[in-house]
């Protein structure tokens, strides 16, 4: 089977990428597209340095250096000084992100303060210590990982839904600010993607129905996805490594959906 990033040109060489949130699922996969295009990765996630080694020996496998940091982005202290350790980043994927459910009512103020901390505030802080670097080398990607409830609205997840639609107002910001640099920046807006915890959500519904994962897959997309169809995080990888290469040198300030139609109906 011929792998999505397998025909990209290793035109990335001697970049550095910082990949939040990537020590599997999505993250994970964008960090591999981009090394695939020969660049360098720092992979991150609240991990142990042993849970991170085998993303990190998949990305090494690819011929890059790869680096490993378990920085708390609701810390801005602690993320200032993890831009100061790792050195200048070139490309910034701002993918790390995490949800409380419940009603508006039932959100506990701490949950909240977290959400907007990690999924909103931390990729402002990114941006705003990487920036200069790009900007004196004229050359940065930024790619925000927004996602469906950045476009739509829905139930029960409060401060994701308003953090991934502040995400979207952040991108345009900065693709403004930059649009006559070499920098870009531009949101990501997937749909269900089978990640580890899609999986075993999928995995709890078959053993509670005693149905196959096919028809559990199906009623789990019911009303989401017209496609019918899980996004792959590969596909996501390879579209980061899109708006990375020199072909995406005028794609700035752009939100585009992974949703299989999902925004479109």
């Amino acid at each position: 089977m011929v792998s999505i990033t397998e025909n990209i040109s290793p035109g990335l060489r001697g970049r550095t990428a910082l990949v939040t949130g990537s020590v599997g699922g999505i993250g994970l996969a964008v960090a591999s597209a981009l090394a695939a295009a020969g660049c360098d990765i720092v992979l991150h996630g609240l991990a142990t340095a042993a849970q991170a080694a085998p993303a990190l020996a998949a990305i090494e496998a690819q011929g890059v250096k790869a680096r490993f940091d378990s920085t708390d982005l609701a810390d801005p202290a602690g993320i200032a000084a993890m831009m100061a350790r790792l050195g200048p980043i070139d490309i910034l994927v701002n993918n790390a992100a995490i949800r409380h459910f419940g009603l508006v009512e039932e959100i506990a103020p701490a949950d909240w303060d977290q959400d907007l901390a990690v999924n909103l505030s931390a990729p402002f802080h990114l941006a705003r210590l990487a920036l200069p670097g790009m900007k004196a080398r004229d050359w940065g990607r930024i790619v925000n990982m927004s996602s469906i409830y950045g476009l739509i609205g829905a139930t029960g997840r409060v401060g994701y839904v308003t953090t991934k639609t502040a995400l979207i107002g952040l991108t345009r910001a900065v693709a403004l600010e930059t649009a006559k640099t070499g920098v870009t920046c531009n949101a990501i807006c997937a749909g269900s993607t089978l990640t580890p915890n899609i999986q075993g959500r999928i995995a709890a519904s078959m053993a509670a129905s005693g149905i196959d994962e096919a028809e559990a897959g199906a009623r789990f997309l019911a009303g989401k996805q017209p496609s019918g169809r899980f996004v792959t995080a590969e596909a996501i990888g390879a579209m980061v490594a899109l708006l990375c290469s020199e072909a995406g040198r005028d794609i700035t300030g752009s939100v585009i959906p992974m949703d299989g139609g999902w925004s479109a109906s």
